[in-house]
């Protein structure tokens, strides 16, 4: 297993945060990680998301959403080829605090091709804090 956790505060109230986070159609306007997102932030719904780490080639899969509470979280699950190959478990949570809220993002990446794919993974660590700056960004002007 393998886990990616970041972090960013922001000040904007968690209901500012959650529309521009569940906002897909306008993802290629301010999202330099996650550049199209297809879908809806439902419970059960099949996404359709690309992805693009920095320095890296863009890669599309459908993930499921598993958790999708207004506010505070947004949960999906993706697959490549199938279950245990290389799964990963995405999250956007949103913790209220005294001057907005924190964003937290992590993904938790199970699966044998795991192990191959360290280098990749870091670049992917490092597109979740240039997101959660973009995020800030966008939350914080509206």
């Amino acid at each position: 297993m393998r886990r990616l956790a970041t972090s960013i505060d922001i000040t904007a109230s968690p209901a500012a945060v959650w529309r521009a986070l569940t906002n897909f159609a306008a993802y290629p306007e301010w999202n330099p990680f996650i550049r199209r997102l297809v879908g809806e932030p439902r419970v059960g719904a099949r996404l359709e998301v690309t992805v693009q780490p920095a320095g890296r080639k863009a890669m599309t899969f459908k993930p499921t959403v598993l958790v999708a509470d207004p506010e505070h979280e947004l949960r999906w699950l993706g697959r490549v080829i199938m279950p245990g190959v290389f799964d990963g478990e995405h999250a956007f949570i949103i913790e209220r605090t005294s001057a907005g809220c924190r964003l937290h993002q992590e993904e938790n990446f199970h699966g044998l091709l795991v192990p191959l794919f360290g280098a990749m993974l870091d670049d992917t660590e490092k597109s979740f804090e240039v997101l959660n700056r973009a995020l800030k960004q966008r939350a914080e002007r509206r």
